[in-house]
Order: C-alpha cells, then sequence, then structure tokens
C-alpha cells in the first residue's frame, strides 16, 4: 500500500475510534489492532485536528513616532471588541502582548 494510503486509511481509522465511544483497548481489540499502533495515530489525528483549529495569526498596521519618553502620551491599543488598554511609556512589551492576547480571547 502506497504510503500516502496508508496514512489516510489509519486517519480514518483513528477517526473512527473517535466517534466509537469505545475505549482504545476496546477498538484496538475488536479490529484486531495493537493497541500502540492505535493510539500513535490518534494522538497524530488529535494534534492534526488541533493544528487545523488554531485561528490564523493577523497581522495589524502600526505606526511608531519617536516622541522623547518625558513627552509622550501613554500608549494606546484598541482591540476590534472595542476594548481599550492604556499604558504607559516603558511599559513591559511582552506583558502587553500577553494582555492584549488575552483581552482578544476572552472578548465577547
Amino acid at each position: 500500500m502506497r504510503k500516502r494510503a496508508e496514512k489516510q486509511e489509519w486517519l480514518r481509522v483513528a477517526e473512527e475510534f473517535e466517534a466509537s465511544g469505545l475505549t482504545q483497548r476496546e477498538f484496538a481489540g475488536r479490529r484486531g489492532l495493537r493497541l500502540s499502533t492505535l493510539q500513535s495515530w490518534v494522538y497524530r489525528r488529535r494534534r492534526q485536528v488541533s493544528a487545523e483549529a488554531q485561528p490564523a495569526v493577523r497581522l495589524l498596521p502600526v505606526q511608531v513616532s519617536s516622541v522623547p519618553a518625558s513627552d509622550a502620551a501613554p500608549l494606546e491599543v484598541a482591540l476590534g471588541s472595542g476594548v481599550r488598554v492604556r499604558v504607559s511609556p516603558g511599559t513591559d512589551v511582552d506583558y502587553v502582548a500577553r494582555l492584549v492576547a488575552a483581552l482578544g480571547r476572552s472578548a465577547c
């Protein structure tokens, strides 16, 4: 059997397992499969489905101006949901990125 066809067949078997409601041991026993082989393909399928479900990363244009820190106004980040976050100049960039990401995930 060709590798590609074999992979598709195993992914189909893993999908059938997911829909079966059986434990992996029960499913493998009924099908005459090695448990470790089924476990491996179920893991691969779950990883594939998870990767496909990840939202695409969106990059947005920004404008950066060079203003002396003493004269700089707070930085404002506006999310698509309407939430606005204002931070002082010099705030840790990683912190702001994590905050914006968390707010973006929890926005209704």
